[in-house]
């Protein structure tokens, strides 16, 4: 049976090809983009809902009539200029109340992006933050959770990040000597072993580190 995705951060690095391998795959008859600005849709599989993130009405409301949930929703310091508690509403809130909003119409399938390191008990601010919404996520109780801990994404982004391409740039000569975990991975290869899960659709909670979406990627490299 083709399955309804409800997709959110599909601007970002992980959720444009997400996006993008959604409206190729048959295995998904439509793809609800949410968003909070308009974006161009030019394809008749997908949807764009815009919404204030912080009307939870219109939020309830945006995450129904569908099988499972990408989140790859994201910020950065940069954006929020520090407001560590802009941050934590991007960061925290959304992809919280995008799975209890998504329990309450009956979407059991939740696909998270979070980070390499990600801890509740972490001093670091980022990584704290990632372990907070694992955890609460954990403590709904979906029927599949599927958490993301990528670390260093190589790709394309639309925004500049100076220090981060100088990042990837030393990433991919060190990537020989890093411990798996901490490889930097290719952001397509993130969102092709999301869409991969999502139809595998496994029952609990499943971490995948770089070599768990390395693998999945790999076992569908040819279908």
């Amino acid at each position: 049976m083709k399955k309804k995705a409800i997709l959110l951060g599909a601007t970002g690095l992980i959720g444009s090809h997400i996006l993008a391998l959604l409206k190729e795959d048959d295995a998904f008859e439509s793809i609800k983009v949410i968003t909070r600005r308009p974006m161009d849709n030019f394809h008749p599989k997908i949807q764009i809902e815009v919404i204030d993130f912080n009307n939870h009405e219109q939020f309830s409301a945006a995450m129904a009539e569908g099988d499972l949930i990408f989140c790859a929703i994201g910020t950065t310091q940069k954006k929020v200029k520090g407001d560590k508690k802009a941050y934590r509403k991007i960061d925290f809130d959304i992809p919280v109340y995008a799975a209890k909003y998504g329990l309450q119409n009956g979407i059991q399938n939740f696909l998270l992006v979070s980070s390499v390191g990600a801890n509740a008990k972490k001093g670091n601010f980022y990584l704290k933050l990632k372990g907070e919404v694992e955890e609460t996520l954990i403590a709904q109780h979906l029927k599949s959770l599927s958490i993301f801990r990528p670390s260093l994404l190589l790709g394309k982004r639309k925004e500049k990040r100076t220090a981060e391409n100088l990042g990837q740039f030393f990433a991919k000569l060190l990537k020989v000597i890093s411990p798996n975990n901490f490889k930097p991975i290719e952001a397509k290869n993130v969102a092709k072993a999301m869409v991969e899960a999502a139809k595998l659709n496994k029952e609990g909670t499943h971490f995948y580190h770089y070599q768990e979406m390395k693998e999945i990627v790999e076992q569908h490299a040819h279908n």
